[in-house]
């Protein structure tokens, strides 16, 4: 209780808290249908596009946000449209685009001002970068996608876990692809702030991972990933706090340890035929 007083009297890291806290549920929303499709990748290639953008963004002394935004939603467009429209594979359009993000932000970086701690909160996410700014476009981040779950949720249904019979029913697919794919890229480009480039796709993959351990109906699985996600970020950061380790990482090891705990209760629950 002492260390949670402590943490609230500090302005950065309440800012941290709420911004966090946002982008985990909407990454947790997005990510239990993003994890259906198989398509939970594109969080990991996002988020190297992601660095690169803030990468440059520093070496030209840019708003971050204003150049990462647009970069990261152009990224998302341009894998989707390659994974459906294209000979080369899903798999191969993000690694294509991830490792050549990263290399252009190296090279922005290393030709104006060198690797400085800009750039080392960009890979592994600080507290202390975020801002007012962050905290309002979190907040509308996060109504647009709680407003679209609860109106398209029988739609997003559809299309998570069979695409083909949902366009056969008359469901706009693509409409409902792309704009998942322009909520996880902006989800993506203000959790860096946080998480950092290296970490911040964990927070799509493992909540949801974790509630299909325990939860087999689509809605009782996104609702346990957003409280799974929530919960073990709120334990990262006091984690970070208290034992003075990295937030990002803090918040993965929480994942993990929950991560392991659902996947045990399953295996007891199938031992005994629930």
């Amino acid at each position: 209780m002492d260390t949670l007083i402590k943490m609230l009297s500090l302005p950065f890291i309440v800012r941290a808290l709420v911004v966090g806290l946002l982008v985990s549920l909407c990454a947790a929303l997005l990510g239990v249908s993003l994890v259906l499709k198989r398509y939970s990748m594109i969080g990991d290639g996002l988020s190297h596009v992601g660095f690169g953008a803030l990468a440059v963004a520093t070496a030209t002394r840019t708003a971050p946000l204003v150049v990462a935004i647009p970069v990261v939603v152009a990224a998302a467009f341009l894998l989707l449209r390659l994974s459906v429209n294209s000979r080369i594979r899903g798999d191969a359009a993000i690694a294509l685009i991830s490792t050549g993000s990263l290399a252009v932000g190296v090279t922005a970086i290393s030709v104006t001002s060198g690797m400085n701690t800009d750039v080392y909160n960009y890979m592994f996410g600080s507290v202390l970068s975020i801002s007012a700014g962050d905290v309002t476009l979190s907040i509308a981040l996060t109504a647009v996608v709680l407003a679209l779950f609860v109106l398209c949720y029988n739609k997003i249904f559809a299309v998570a876990f069979d695409e083909e019979f949902a366009r056969a029913t008359g469901v706009n697919a693509g409409f409902f692809n792309s704009v998942s794919a322009f909520l996880t890229a902006v989800t993506i480009a203000l959790g860096i702030r946080v998480m950092g480039a290296l970490l911040i796709s964990s927070l799509i993959i493992f909540p949801a991972l974790t509630s299909t351990r325990v939860c087999k109906r689509f809605l009782s699985a996104t609702i346990c990933s957003a409280a799974v996600s929530a919960a073990c970020f709120l334990a990262g950061v006091v984690i970070s706090f208290a034992a003075g380790t990295p937030t990002g990482a803090s918040v993965v090891v929480a994942n993990i340890a929950v991560f392991l705990a659902f996947w045990t209760v399953s295996i007891i629950r199938k031992a005994w035929g629930r």
